[in-house]
Parts: C-alpha cells; structure tokens; sequence
C-alpha cells in the first residue's frame, strides 16, 4: 500500500543517486516510442511518481476522485512502477474478464511476499503452474460446498457461545463491544477449522489470532523503500521496517511451527469423533504423494496465513460493517428483524438451513458488501501488453480494481450512495464474480475461493445477533453518532470498535 508520508523525510539522503537515475530514464523514455498511449492521469514528481499525492489510509477514496477528473481508466506511477486505476463495471469487465488471462497474477509487495513464505501462499502467489496446483488444493479440500457444510457445527457452536456471551452482558447491563465480539466469534471458527483447537481462550484482544492480525495488517500498510524505489531500498533498513517486518515474521512463524508440530506428534491424541482439520488434509496429501508439488512445511505454513487472515479478515470486517449499516438504517433493521423473527418463529438459534429462506437478510448481506466493501481495491499485474480503449498497458503494469468506486458507480446504481437493501429485492444480481456492478469478491481466475466460508460464517453471525435481540445506541449517543471510518487493509475495518446496548427481543 502507498503511504505519503514515510520517505520525504529521507529523500535529501539519495539525491545524488537520485539525480542520475532520472538522467537515465529520461533517455529511456526518449528512445521508447510507444503507438499507444497510456491512459491519462495526474503528472507526477521525478523519480517518485505520485508517491507523495496518496495515502494509504483513504487510497480508494482518493483513486475515486482521481477517476472524476481523469476518466474510468486512468495511469499513475508509484517510483518506477506504472499503475493503472479502474473506476467503473464497464471497464472492470474488460480487465477481469476480456483480459483476464493477461491480468491475473500478482506482484506482491516486500512484507506480503516475506509473511507469504516467499508468494507461496494462494493469495499472493504468482499466476503460474504452482498457483493452479494449490488453488485446486483450496478448491477441492478447504471450501467445496461439502466441506463448508461439514464444518457447519462448528460455526454453530461458537456462534451460540456468542449468543451466551451477549446474553451476560445483558444482565449486567454491560454494553457490547461487537467488533471484538464478532473477532472472537471468526477467530475460533477458523482456528477450529483449519487447525483443530481453539487458541483464543484469553479473548479477543489478548488472543494470538488478534495479535498476529494486528502485527500482520501493520506491515502490510508500511512503506518500503524497496517496493517503488529500489535503489533506495537500503532507507528500509536504515529506518527500521525490515527490523519490524522481520519481528512479524518471526511471530506468524513461531506459531504455524506449534501447529505443525502439534500435527505431527505421534503422541496427539484426537477425539475419535472430530474430523480432519485443514492441517490434517494438507500433511495427508503431502504423504500420499498424490500432488504435482511436493509440499514442504513452508508451503503448508503458507496456506495457514492464508486462512487465518484470508478467512477471519473478511467475515469480520463484513460482519460488523452490516451490524453498522443497519443501526444506521432502523427501517432496514426492522424490515431484517421481522423477516427473520416471522418465518423463523421463536426459534431460539437460526441455522443455516433456517438462511435460505430469509430474503432480505440476503438483500441486507449484499446491500453490505456493495456499500462497505471488504476489499475496496482489487490488486493485479499485467503479464503482458494489453490494449484497452485505445490505451496501450504495458506488462509489469500495476492494476487496480477500484471496488468501492465501482459500487457507487451511478450508471450502476439508483442513489449509489444510500444504504438500502431494497434495491436487490426482486433483483437478479449476484456477487460471484459474474456481475461486474457487484464485485466484492473479485472476478475472473482470481476469484476469492473462499467465499463460500466467509458468506456462511457471516449469515450465521448476524442472523443471530438479529433474532436474539434488539440493539440500541450506548447512553449518551444516537445512531446518527455511530461512525463509518474504516482502516484500509487486507480487509477494510471500521476504525472504531462498534459498541452497542443488547436488549432481550421483544
């Protein structure tokens, strides 16, 4: 991510080196004589680009605007690397779609890449003969619709240890903090999944999952010299992120290693009646020598931070996102509430069974991922030169998806930027990658495989938190007080923790 305020600091330290690189690519600009032009966009400083007009923390935002001016294709350049921003359905179709062999890999930055194993996780990996073999791996054994049910227990009992949890605070007229709430709800959920056993005994902010989310959305927002401007990459060192990143590492290492020795000890005892986690299926694929790779413990380690943080990030963000939409909403809240609480009847739990029936909270779940988009940007590269509108992309081009720009999109949407679930009613959109006005997910090859998982655990959290109970502002506050800042990340978080007053439904 593109921070602005890191590197001027230093910038007086490289001026020489700096001086002559830009001698150097001028000539190489020069001597390039293109047919086609690279979309427009903003003019940039030397050698920086438009590193110092962009920050990480309203990046979407800012590409948004910029898209006013400069149209739904438009180029910027971070250091030495050209981007281009893609505002609109239209354009996200041809990127996604028409082009989506050229554009389906990714460059992933100095600390993805490093907290990745070196890209060998599926999220960050490159678009090659290894990604297609561990994106099959997650397809088949992690989130295939028969698996994702057979983990339904699961994701039943701990949301009904929420609702307990919720309960208590009711009678001791505590308010709720739902963010963390819904953190530990996630947390537990996948841990059990993925790696057999809760970690998070202690709570959600004492927890290792919180722990290791928090070190790991730190330094996937840090600046490094070595992403834009290489040759500056020793600033990195010198100022201290390396030191931080490799802290992180250490950390995220320190506990994929328990796992696995926990796996791997021939003295583990398991309850007969607990199925193969995610660890399990990957260590008996590996013995079973059935794959085209051969897969290491790195690689294993690899697709656990994928899922701690693919699969908690996501169903976290969203589902407190929703929980903010409708306080914000009361009639949404109502219309959910009744839906849920009529065709439901006075069922004390909602089962994902009980889900397929409930229209609008389905309306409400999209209405969600349309208006606070989890993943608001949608990153690629280029593999090779494309054309587009008569613009000509170069390989090695960075692509940005604008996924909240493309929500709002008015050609789109009636009244884009209002909250109203009403508008999917009677609709026939999906947010599978198909309809290129709802791409929360991402489309084309790239699609978030674990997007079954994610809607599953968010359905179930939140039509709970609606048919237990009704929800009120904490004293002192109105609805109109409860804020929409997010935090830009992997997944985009509210800012600030959601807190609310439980009440017992009436």
């Amino acid at each position: 991510m593109i921070l602005s305020f890191s590197f001027l600091q230093y910038l007086v330290l490289a001026l020489p080196p700096l001086l002559l690189f830009f001698i150097i690519l001028l000539k190489k600009n020069k001597s390039n004589n293109k047919k086609l032009p690279l979309p427009p966009g903003p003019r940039g400083l030397p050698i920086i680009g438009n590193l110092h007009q962009l920050d990480s923390l309203n990046f979407h935002f800012q590409l948004w605007n910029l898209s006013k001016i400069y149209g739904p294709i438009f180029s910027l350049r971070f250091g030495i690397k050209k981007a281009i921003i893609i505002s609109t359905p239209k354009m996200a179709q041809k990127i996604l779609n028409d082009h989506d062999l050229a554009v389906c890999t990714r460059a992933p930055t100095l600390s993805q890449k490093r907290i990745s194993y070196n890209a060998m996780d599926m999220n960050f990996s490159p678009y090659n003969d290894y990604w297609r073999e561990i994106r099959k791996i997650a397809a088949i054994h992690f989130f295939s619709a028969k698996k994702v049910s057979s983990f339904s227990h699961v994701r039943k009992s701990e949301v009904k240890q929420m609702i307990q949890k919720i309960s208590s605070h009711i009678s001791s007229s505590k308010v709720t903090n739902l963010s963390e709430i819904i953190m530990s709800v996630a947390s537990c959920t996948i841990s059990r999944i993925a790696f057999g056993r809760i970690y998070d005994e202690d709570g959600a902010e004492n927890s290792i999952f919180h722990n290791l989310l928090v070190q790991g959305q730190a330094m996937f927002l840090t600046f490094f010299f070595s992403d834009y401007i290489p040759f500056m990459g020793w600033i990195d060192k010198l100022t201290g992120p390396l030191a931080r990143l490799d802290k992180t590492i250490n950390s995220f290492d320190a506990f994929f290693q328990q796992v696995l020795d926990e796996h791997l000890d021939p003295n583990r005892i398991k309850d007969q009646t607990q199925q193969d986690d995610i660890v399990d299926t990957l260590l008996q694929l590996r013995d079973q020598g059935s794959l085209s790779i051969d897969l290491t413990d790195e690689h294993i380690k690899a697709s656990m931070m994928d899922l701690l943080i693919g699969s908690t990030d996501t169903s976290v963000a969203a589902s407190v996102w929703l929980m903010t939409g409708l306080m914000k909403n009361p009639t949404a809240m109502k219309k959910v509430q009744d839906e849920i609480r009529n065709l439901c009847g006075n069922k004390d739990f909602i089962d994902e069974v009980d889900i397929q029936k409930l229209e609008y909270l389905k309306a409400v779940i999209k209405e969600t991922l349309r208006f606070y988009p989890p993943a608001p940007l949608i990153p690629r590269e280029t593999m090779k030169s494309i054309i587009i509108d008569g613009y000509e992309i170069p390989a090695k081009t960075i692509v940005y998806v604008n996924v909240w720009a493309i929500h709002r999109d008015p050609e789109a949407w009636k009244d884009p930027h209002e909250f109203n679930p009403d508008r999917f009613l009677n609709k026939d959109i999906e947010f599978k990658g198909r309809d290129f006005e709802l791409i929360p997910f991402g489309a084309g090859r790239r699609v978030c495989p674990g997007m079954p998982q994610g809607i599953a655990t968010l359905e179930l959290i939140t039509a709970n938190l609606l048919n237990s109970f009704d929800w009120e502002a904490p004293l002192g506050m109105t609805r109109e007080d409860i804020d929409e800042e997010g935090l830009q990340g992997l997944a985009r978080h509210k800012k600030n923790h959601l807190c609310l007053v439980a009440k017992n439904r009436t």
